[in-house]
């Protein structure tokens, strides 16, 4: 055995390689580095680690008359001149571009004069019509007046023609009596003549009283018949003079309502001109496009002069100067109850260097802070939920050379875990925990004993 163990250092001694490899303590190194790693990874394990939810977004304004405007023209037209470059800034109402016409229907430099003079001519129009309805409503009630006298005229002519007949009426009975009792007169002095009771003279007064009876009977039947005549042509008056002013009054009122149609005719012609005239001076104001409001000139989607714009075009873009910044973040629908409103954020902005820690955002470098104020209830086109971050006051101030458009990338904190849990919540796939402002224990039931 001696001689065996003393053969075997002899060649240990001769090999240098295996010798070296037999000395060295790596084995012993490597296993105690082993054991600090697992020591520490198992501290490391309840290190508290803040749960998040992240997204992608873009910085955005609180109100739509912040963000960027495309400034178009009302009116087709041709470009004559600029009044601005990129870059400028300009207040509300000052002129950025001028155009002129391209229709024919707008080429008269003296339109608005034209077209007012053909308004007053409209007008002069209207008031020689209202005069006419004026005069022909004068007209009309001196026709009434007129024909109401008359007509009480010929009916007063027919109770009297009435009247008349009344009187040759009892004229003419009184007459025949006379008639009657003359003739009863001679017929017996007839017979008194015969028997010679009676003389030739008395019987021939008799009779030429009878014939005087029989003449006033005559004159007073024609009389009479005269009279009835009379009363058959007062009614044919009276009828004549209703129809006479019935028919004058029926023209005046004719005359009257075409005055009032032609005049009616006349206003909507003035309505409609007036309309045209203000079209005309408002287009006439649309030649000089102004700026809506405070901004910086960004981008022009036309250029050039004499170039031709359609109506309703984009110019240009204006990007107002005072804007309220906010940021638009979307997340997954699976993550949509965990948000509340208030819920912190941090966020890094594309442009602005940052070290981030998702799960330590107090150990995070160049993240600026904010705070949920809205969420949207509908889904977007891309499948996510949109939220609105505000700056959160509590904290520094976001950038401010910021621009709307930049791109963010935003971290939603939730609940504080130790790291252990939140790999094995990630490794079950289990959603983040509901913030409730509660501790760990409240979250993680306790092992019975």
């Amino acid at each position: 055995m001696l001689n065996i163990s003393n053969e075997k250092i002899t060649i240990t001694k001769q090999l240098n390689s295996l010798e070296a490899v037999l000395n060295k303590r790596s084995g012993k190194i490597l296993k105690r580095l082993l054991l600090w790693t697992f020591g520490i990874s198992l501290m490391a394990m309840f290190l508290p680690w803040t749960q998040n939810v992240q997204g992608k977004g873009k910085v955005t304004t609180v109100t739509p008359d912040q963000r960027p405007q495309s400034v178009n023209t009302v009116i087709g037209g041709k470009i004559a001149k600029w009044f601005v470059r990129e870059g400028d800034f300009v207040k509300k109402g000052d002129t950025l571009v001028y155009i002129t016409e391209i229709k024919d229907a707008y080429f008269d430099p003296k339109l608005l004069e034209r077209t007012e003079s053909q308004l007053s001519s409209k007008e002069s129009s209207v008031n020689s019509y209202m005069s006419k309805i004026q005069a022909l409503d004068g007209q009309i009630d001196a026709l009434l007046r007129t024909g109401k006298l008359k007509l009480q005229q010929a009916e007063n002519k027919l109770e009297q023609a009435k009247f008349k007949v009344n009187a040759d009426s009892m004229n003419y009975e009184a007459a025949k009596t006379n008639f009657d009792i003359a003739a009863d007169q001679n017929e017996r002095a007839q017979k008194m003549f015969k028997e010679g009771l009676m003389s030739q003279t008395e019987k021939e007064n008799r009779n030429l009283t009878m014939q005087r009876a029989e003449a006033q009977k005559n004159a007073a039947r024609n009389t009479f018949l005269a009279s009835k005549n009379e009363v058959l042509n007062s009614q044919v008056e009276l009828i004549s003079i209703q129809a006479e002013y019935q028919g004058s009054f029926n023209k005046a009122e004719s005359d009257k309502f075409t005055a009032m149609s032609n005049m009616f005719d006349a206003e909507a012609s003035i309505t409609k001109m007036q309309g045209e005239y203000m079209n005309y001076s408002v287009r006439s104001g649309l030649y000089f496009i102004t700026a809506p409001q405070d901004g910086i000139i960004t981008n022009f989607t036309q250029s050039g002069i004499g170039e031709v714009v359609k109506e309703g075009q984009e110019l240009l873009t204006i990007m107002p100067n005072d804007v309220d910044l906010a940021v638009e973040m979307y997340i997954n629908p699976i993550d949509l109850p965990l948000i509340k409103i208030k819920h912190k954020v941090r966020m890094q902005f594309d442009g602005w260097p940052a070290v981030i820690f998702s799960g330590w955002p107090n150990a995070s470098y160049g993240t600026y802070g904010g705070r949920v104020f809205a969420i949207d209830n509908f889904i977007s086109p891309n499948g996510k939920y949109r939220i609105l971050v505000q700056p959160d006051p509590n904290e520094p101030a976001w950038p401010e050379a910021l621009r709307v458009g930049a791109g963010t990338h935003s971290i939603l904190l939730l609940n504080d875990v130790p790291i252990w849990y939140e790999l094995w919540r990630k490794l079950n796939g289990f959603p983040p925990d509901y913030y409730t402002g509660t501790s760990i224990k409240d979250v993680i039931p306790e092992k019975k004993k």
